[in-house]
């Protein structure tokens, strides 16, 4: 998924329909909003109709969120940055993901748009309930709080200087992955994964080149 070129202004055309192009963009508080009700929806039917104890909802939560953060690393490193000489393969991957290589600064493209992202998340909700059953109330909505903390994770890495000094290694792992080497630095919302399967960078020894990191930040004032 390597370009010649990284643009730093615009976006990617994705398809030449206008509609399904619109489809394809998203704004993060709108995604917050569309979740929040629903998924507190799905918590309340497995307390009062599957009778979860609030023990259980909360120990299935906290479980899917964690369950998260490794489907990222797995769907980051061998979906997103699938390499594939099938044309189709290969545009789904710049569809899902190496569009945001290529213009790293679009910002209504970091969390998935909303049609997409309700017609997926039933999709995973039915697999997970197909192999939890009721627990399901409480495990996917951990999950799907998971990936909505992992796109704002990403939003923010894009968008501003680490907040505190201990954040720091996390946006240097992403920008490194952006511009250094794609292999490397999976981790969006964490770096555990990378660090268990030797995938993150040595952070000793790279230093972050300020230019390059600048051209993936949001311009301010814009948009």
């Amino acid at each position: 998924m390597k370009f010649e070129k990284i643009n730093n202004k615009g976006q990617a055309r994705l398809f030449k329909n206008p509609y399904l192009e619109m489809l394809t963009k998203g704004n993060p508080w709108v995604i917050w909003g569309m979740y929040i009700p629903l998924l507190s929806f799905i918590i309340y039917l497995g307390f009062s109709k599957y009778y979860l104890s609030g023990l259980t909802l909360g120990l299935l939560f906290l479980g899917g969120v964690v369950f998260w953060t490794f489907f990222e690393y797995l769907a980051h490193r061998y979906l997103f940055h699938m390499v594939s000489e099938n044309k189709s393969l290969a545009r789904v991957a710049y569809i899902f993901h190496g569009n945001h290589h290529h213009y790293p600064r679009d910002k209504q493209r970091l969390f998935m748009p909303p049609v997409p992202s309700i017609l997926l998340a039933s999709i995973i909700f039915a697999i997970q309930y197909l192999l939890l059953g009721a627990y399901t109330f409480g495990f996917f909505p951990g999950f799907m709080i998971g990936y909505l903390l992992y796109a704002s994770m990403h939003y923010a890495i894009h968008a501003i200087a680490p907040p505190f000094k201990w954040m720091k290694p996390l946006w240097s792992n992403h920008h490194l992955h952006h511009y250094k080497d794609e292999e490397l630095g999976f981790g969006v919302s964490n770096t555990f994964w990378d660090r268990v399967f030797g995938t993150m960078f040595d952070l000793k020894k790279e230093k972050e080149d300020k230019e390059k990191v600048k051209q993936l930040m949001f311009e301010k004032n814009k948009d």
